[in-house]
């Protein structure tokens, strides 16, 4: 069974995405994503990445910690054979992750202008 390729983590605003490619196989290929967070120092499940069919994992919810190294690897289902792990590279939110602009909104009222901010 091949190994999932082009592993990457993309941040933006928070929203933590893994992604990966996989060649057409006969039967649909499932995915098993784990994370290791540094304080951890192993390897865990990702809940909502075990069994899928997708390409991707959302990680916003297990990568909090800004400052924190993460390691995440995936492997492929295909029938009852399973590939090798493929790592990511180390992802740290505060260094890798983007920040997008914030919205803004300009108003008149009367001889004021009104600036709405919101934070992405």
């Amino acid at each position: 069974v091949p190994s999932p390729t082009e592993i990457v983590v993309t941040s933006e605003n928070f929203k933590t995405v893994l992604h990966w490619q996989y060649p057409s196989v006969p039967e649909t290929p499932r995915f098993i994503v784990e994370i290791k967070p540094y304080n951890l120092g192993y390897y865990k499940n990702v809940s909502t990445c075990v069994n899928t069919s997708a390409h991707f994992c959302d990680l916003s919810e297990e990568i909090c910690d800004p400052y924190l190294s993460h390691w995440l690897r995936v492997k492929a289902f295909v029938g009852s054979q399973q590939s090798e792990y493929v790592e990511a590279n180390e992802f740290i939110l505060q260094r890798h992750g983007k920040i997008g602009p914030p919205k803004l909104n300009l108003s008149r009222h009367g001889d004021k202008i009104v600036v709405d901010i919101y934070h992405p």
